[in-house]
């Protein structure tokens, strides 16, 4: 009686293992960008804990299912993570793209040469002349009613108002937020990852994105302590290679 549930167990199990496989088909791929041709790279299924290879021309083929997660890296580009849908299954190919890194340059405001003493200058052309032929003449028989040659504070008021309200403004526009991948390679050489953690070059951009998906990761990036980000980072390199598995 024991061995007759013993195999009706086993039975169950190994049907519902592979009902587990069946529902993951090869999705088939390719790694493209505008400029640049894809060569080489790593595809990390992190739902399946499965990792693949990409080809010289950029082509890759995972076993993977609707909302699976894809991690994607390749060298010169900035790695991606994709949520898949049913809609990646439907098309005999499935085109990703990938931007190519670039410097984060600071932007600059263009704007024209002031001249000096502005404000002063604006005030010499307001002030009214006696001998020019637009002002009005004084007639000396009548009281003064204002100040001669005064300030016109609603003009002055608009002139300062004016250059806070761009200082402002290119002080907004210079703003600049790095993730976790700019903030982590900043922090640490290029031997951490080679030498350290003995990650391989093409793997550095897919263990960083591997990374992010913690939610601990953000915590790192304005943080001045360096120690913490290389312990985090030593931990998630024991979980990363722990958990992948090469797929020929």
């Amino acid at each position: 009686m024991k061995a007759k549930i013993t195999i009706l167990f086993m039975g169950f199990f190994c049907q519902f293992c592979f009902s587990q496989i069946e529902e993951r088909k090869p999705l088939h791929a390719q790694v493209l960008n505008d400029s640049l041709q894809v060569s080489g790279g790593y595809v990390f299924n992190s739902s399946s804990k499965l990792k693949t290879f990409i080809s010289s021309e950029g082509f890759f083929d995972v076993l993977a299912k609707a909302n699976d997660t894809l991690l994607i890296s390749s060298l010169a580009f900035k790695s991606k993570k994709i949520i898949l849908t049913d809609k990646n299954f439907k098309v005999p190919l499935l085109i990703i793209k990938l931007e190519s890194f670039t410097n984060n340059l600071k932007e600059v405001v263009v704007s024209k040469t002031r001249v000096p003493y502005l404000l002063s200058n604006q005030l010499m052309i307001d002030r009214p002349y006696f001998d020019d032929a637009q002002s009005s003449l004084k007639n000396t028989t009548m009281p003064l009613m204002g100040i001669e040659n005064g300030f016109d504070f609603i003009k002055v008021g608009r002139m300062i108002g004016d250059i806070f309200s761009k200082k402002k403004a290119e002080k907004k526009r210079g703003d600049y937020y790095e993730d976790f991948s700019e903030a982590a390679s900043k922090a640490v050489t290029a031997d951490f990852f080679t030498q350290t953690l003995k990650l391989k070059k093409e793997e550095i951009g897919l263990f960083l994105i591997f990374c992010e998906n913690d939610s601990r990761a953000q915590s790192f990036v304005k943080s001045e302590n360096k120690f913490h980000l290389i312990d985090f980072l030593i931990t998630k390199n024991q979980e990363f290679k722990r958990i992948a598995t090469f797929v020929k």
